[in-house]
C-alpha cells in the first residue's frame, strides 16, 4: 500500500492524483455496449440468446428457458440449509424494518384563498433489479434492491442475474423468494440491461433499473437512462477508515481486506494522525494477507488503489475524507459522535470500533447500494424513495384563480408567451366558468 503524509511537499497534488479515477477502457466499453444494446433492441430474444452463449457460455433454446419461476424460487428457499435460511430471513427483516421508515407520504394544505396544493405519491409500476454473478454471487444485493421496491409498493419486480459456470447460486434464488421477486431471468451484462430497458418478446420492459454491475453494466445503464430511470452509475467499491489510533489495527486490516476482495479495482484507505497506528495496520496487512482465500485480488487492489495517509491532526483527516466522499466511511474512533457533524460526504457512515462495513453489506438495515467515485457529494443510498414518484396537485378556487391570474399573466408576457397569459386571465374573471 502506498504511504502519503499531508506534511510532505507536493501532498495536495499527490492526493488529488490518487483520488482521481480514470478508466482508459471506458471508450471501448461504451462502443461495445452500444452494439449490444442496439442488437437487443432490434433482434430481441434472438440477440439475448446469442450473447448468453457468447459471453456467459449459457446454452438455451429460448429466453423462456432462462427464466426461473416463482415456484422454483420458493423451493430454493426451502432447500437451502436452515442456518443460511435463518440468516437471510434475519437480514431481510432488518432491511424491511429500515425501509418502512423511508416511505414518502402524500400531503396537502389549503392556502388563504382556498386553493388546495399538495403532493401525491405513487409507486413505480415495474422495476428491474440487476444482481451481479461474475466473480461472486450476491444474494445480499437481491435483498437490498428488491425489498425497498417491495416496501414502496412496486407492482412487479423483475430480477436478472447471470449464471456462474452454468448454475445459479441457490442463495440468490432464496433471496429472490424472500424479497418478493415476481420474475427472474438468468441473463447478465449489457444485454440484460438492454432487455429490461426496451423489452423483448419474453423479457418485459421496466420503468427503472437498479443494482450494481461491472463496467459493461454501468455503461449500459448510462446509455439507456432516459428510456428508463436508473439508480446510479456504480463504480468500484470503496472503504475509508478514519482512525484516531485507539482501534485494533488487526481489525482495520481485516476491513481493508473485506473491501479489496471484491475486485482488483476496489479502493481501501486508512487516514489517521497517528503514525504508529498506520505502521501497525501495515504490519497487520503483511501478516494476514497470505491467509486470505482471495489474496491475489486483495493484493492487486491494495497495490493499485490502497493507501495509508498520515495527517497532522484529526480535523485534517476529516477534511480529506470529505474530499474523497467515500462509499463506506468507518469512523474508527473512541468518540465518533464528536466529529459526525463534520462529515459532509459519504454513502454510509459506520461509527465506532464495533461497526464494520461488513455489517452494512449484509444485515445492519441500511441499504448497501451506495454512491461511489466521489458521487456521495451529490447522491444518496438506494432507498424506498427511489421506487416512488411524487405528483404535484393544484386545485384553484374561484377566489384563488382571481388572485393568481394577474401574477401568472404578467410573468407569462414577460417571457413572451401570450397564450399562457390569456389562459390564466380566462380563469381569473369572476363569474366565468
Amino acid at each position: 500500500m502506498r504511504r502519503l503524509a499531508s506534511s510532505q511537499p507536493g501532498f495536495d497534488a499527490d492526493f488529488a492524483a490518487f483520488i482521481r479515477r480514470e478508466d482508459e477502457r471506458e471508450t471501448k466499453v461504451a462502443e461495445r455496449v452500444s452494439e449490444i444494446i442496439q442488437a437487443v433492441r432490434t433482434r430481441g430474444d434472438a440477440a439475448l440468446l446469442a450473447y448468453s452463449r457468447e459471453l456467459d457460455g449459457v446454452q438455451a433454446e429460448s429466453v423462456a428457458g432462462l427464466e426461473i419461476g416463482r415456484e422454483q424460487l420458493a423451493q430454493a428457499l426451502l432447500d437451502i440449509p436452515g442456518r443460511e435460511r435463518d440468516a437471510l430471513r434475519h437480514a431481510a427483516d432488518r432491511l424491511r424494518d429500515y425501509a418502512e421508515c423511508q416511505r414518502i407520504d402524500a400531503w396537502q394544505f389549503e392556502d388563504d384563498d382556498g386553493n388546495t396544493l399538495g403532493q401525491l405519491v405513487r409507486p413505480l409500476e415495474r422495476v428491474g433489479v440487476y444482481a451481479p454473478g461474475g466473480k461472486a454471487a450476491y444474494p445480499s444485493t437481491v435483498l437490498m434492491n428488491a425489498i425497498p421496491a417491495q416496501v414502496a409498493g412496486v407492482d412487479e419486480i423483475i430480477l436478472v442475474s447471470p449464471q456462474r459456470a452454468g448454475e445459479t447460486n441457490p442463495l440468490v434464488l432464496a433471496a429472490a423468494a424472500l424479497a418478493g421477486v415476481d420474475r427472474m431471468f438468468t441473463i447478465g451484462g449489457a444485454q440484460a440491461v438492454a432487455a429490461l430497458a426496451y423489452g423483448t418478446e419474453t423479457v418485459p420492459a421496466v420503468d427503472k433499473i437498479v443494482g450494481p454491475g461491472n463496467a459493461y453494466v454501468a455503461a449500459a445503464k448510462r446509455e439507456v437512462f432516459g428510456q428508463v430511470g436508473i439508480d446510479m452509475i456504480a463504480g468500484p467499491s470503496e472503504v475509508l477508515i478514519l482512525a484516531d489510533g485507539s482501534g485494533n489495527p488487526e481489525w482495520a486490516a481485516l476491513d481493508l481486506f473485506a473491501q479489496a476482495e471484491h475486485d482488483e479495482e476496489a479502493r481501501a484507505i486508512v487516514i489517521s494522525p497517528d503514525a504508529d497506528y498506520l505502521d501497525a495496520v501495515a504490519a497487520a496487512v503483511g501478516r494476514r494477507l497470505d491467509d486470505q482465500p482471495r489474496a491475489a485480488i486483495i493484493r492487486a487492489a491494495l497495490a493499485a488503489h490502497g493507501a495509508l495517509i498520515h495527517t497532522r491532526n484529526l480535523d485534517e483527516a476529516v477534511d480529506l475524507s470529505n474530499r474523497i466522499a467515500p462509499e463506506h466511511l468507518e469512523l474508527a474512533l473512541d468518540r465518533p459522535d464528536v466529529i459526525i457533524d463534520d462529515i459532509r460526504h459519504a454513502g454510509a457512515v459506520f461509527m465506532g470500533h464495533h461497526s464494520p462495513e461488513a455489517f452494512g453489506d449484509y444485515c445492519a438495515g441500511p441499504n448497501h447500494v451506495l454512491p461511489t467515485g466521489r458521487t456521495a457529494r451529490f447522491s444518496s443510498p438506494l432507498g424506498v424513495y427511489d421506487f416512488q414518484k411524487r405528483l404535484s396537485v393544484i386545485q384553484a378556487s374561484p377566489a384563488g384563480a382571481a388572485r393568481l391570474a394577474p401574477v401568472a399573466a404578467i410573468l407569462a408576457r414577460g417571457e413572451g408567451l401570450e397564450a399562457h397569459a390569456q389562459s390564466a386571465e380566462a380563469r381569473g374573471r369572476t363569474g366565468d366558468a
